[in-house]
């Protein structure tokens, strides 16, 4: 799917209570044997299919791995709901195989994870887990899902629905999705420029279910509380969002999901040496936006990369 030098490993992860489940990690190593390793995590309705990422970090002097995470991409399975889980705790067994591949298996001392959106907010949780054991050098979170972006009453409104559907009805559907303009603005057959699955990344996108919406708040009301991630981290947002509606219909040049004053709001509540980048320009996706938005973010990583991670 991805072309020559990318393999793609399933990783076993027992069974839930829709049967079989599985990870999948993709991985692209370097001609040239390298001592650091990148791991991304994706966001919701999504999948890794960003191959210009994986170039630069190749080019930065790093392997890439992304991990599918159960439910995505190509470890969606048929009798699965898609992108569904009651906890983000539950994404942690393969983030600790994939990290163990990545460092006892494949034997590298230095480890980066990079997440995106709801990946983000799982990256940070998962490094605060894992403080003190040594694992991961360095995070970088590209726009996280660190609150939702609606007005404080809207907010509470729709995690109060999801705690109060979750006991009885986990899988029910919410009002609540990401406007279609956003991925148009991305799918090459549409406004875009870039080529992905649409049956794991749907124009139209998954429905939001209760319990997953559940454990997401709980996840950034933990954040809220104050993380205790103990190496740097490097939080990259756009510099405005814009909010798609039937009289705004250009979603360029800003976040079209979230609200990235919410980022710089809880980015500091992650850990002890954390960094706020905003790119003018930028798109939900910081790496798919459109140049020279995608030059500043890749310019800003390496900055920071070369500064922070150990060589």
């Amino acid at each position: 799917m991805l072309g020559p030098g990318y393999e793609a490993i399933e990783l076993p992860m027992g069974e839930d209570a829709e049967g079989e489940v599985v990870a999948t990690l993709v991985r692209r190593r370097r001609d040239v044997p390298a001592r650091r390793a990148v791991l991304y995590l994706h966001g919701f309705v999504d999948y890794f299919f960003q191959k210009h990422l994986a170039d630069f970090y190749l080019d930065l002097g790093f392997d890439f791995y992304a991990l599918d995470l159960r439910k995505y991409g190509r470890s969606l399975r048929p009798h699965q709901t898609p992108n569904y889980v009651e906890s983000l705790a539950d994404y942690f067994p393969e983030i600790d195989e994939a990290v163990r591949i990545v460092r006892d298996v494949d034997g590298h001392d230095a480890l980066l994870l990079n997440g995106h959106s709801t990946g983000g907010l799982i990256a940070a949780l998962w490094a605060d887990h894992a403080r003190g054991k040594g694992l991961v050098d360095g995070v970088v979170l590209n726009s996280p899902f660190l609150d939702i972006a609606e007005p404080l009453v809207m907010r509470k409104l729709g995690a109060g629905l999801a705690r109060a559907l979750r006991p009885r009805f986990p899988k029910a559907k919410l009002p609540a999705s990401v406007s279609e303009r956003y991925p148009r603005s991305l799918h090459r057959d549409h406004e875009g420029e870039w080529e992905f699955d649409l049956g794991w990344k749907p124009i139209a996108g998954f429905p939001v279910r209760a319990a997953w919406l559940a454990a997401v708040r709980r996840g950034q009301l933990r954040l809220h509380r104050g993380l205790d991630v103990d190496v740097p981290v490097l939080v990259m947002a756009s510099r405005r969002s814009v909010r798609p509606t039937r009289k705004v219909l250009d979603v360029t040049g800003a976040d079209a999901v979230l609200d990235v004053e919410h980022m710089a709001r809880w980015a500091p509540r992650i850990g002890r040496h954390v960094t706020l980048v905003r790119i003018e320009g930028g798109l939900h996706d910081l790496v798919l936006s459109a140049e020279p938005a995608r030059s500043q973010v890749f310019a800003e990583l390496t900055r920071w990369t070369n500064g922070y991670l150990p060589a």
